[in-house]
């Protein structure tokens, strides 16, 4: 399940499979789903991660 995490006062969207941090609710979702059904991560995917503090 996408875990939504805020930072300085912005929400985020965490893989709960990779860890990677998604603007888009709908990117981690894809992201999780990508690592559940193939066991690693989609560079088309992970193009979009953001880096937080």
């Amino acid at each position: 399940m996408v875990e939504e995490k805020i930072f300085n006062g912005e929400n985020y969207f965490k893989c709960s499979i990779c860890g990677f941090f998604y603007k888009k609710e709908q990117l981690a979702q894809k992201c999780e789903d990508f690592c559940k059904d193939y066991n690693g991560c989609n560079l088309e995917i992970t193009k979009h991660t953001v880096k937080v503090n």
